[in-house]
């Protein structure tokens, strides 16, 4: 393989991430954190229709995926975004795009090469 492209662990790392944010509610609660910090349960129910619980099972899918942690201040749980799994969903991206660049290049000299 060559310099900087992905290796199937790669990818397979990034998977359950990529399967995470899938979700349209899933992707709104990264979206929210991002820009809010961390936030409780409640805070992040509010202005919505969905239940606590609903909510809780979506932060739990994206917990597995290693995308928000549940973190304890005091007496109060709070959940918040750890960045770093998308920064490496990030480079898996950069990485299939070069991949898909470079593929996209050979077969433009190919054609233009061709009689």
């Amino acid at each position: 393989m060559s310099p900087g492209s992905s290796t199937p662990s790669d990818l397979a790392e990034a998977a359950p991430v990529f399967a995470a944010l899938g979700d349209r509610t899933r992707l709104a609660l990264v979206d929210r954190l991002s820009t809010t910090g961390p936030l409780s349960i409640v805070r992040l129910t509010t202005g919505t229709a969905m239940t606590r619980q609903a909510i809780t099972k979506h932060l739990q899918v994206l917990a597995g995926a290693g995308l928000v942690r549940d973190v304890r201040r005091g007496r109060e749980h709070l959940w918040e975004l750890d960045p770093e799994r998308l920064d490496e969903a990030r480079h898996s991206l950069e990485q299939i795009s070069r991949q898909w660049d470079a593929a996209l290049g050979r077969l433009k000299r190919f054609v233009e090469e061709a009689p």
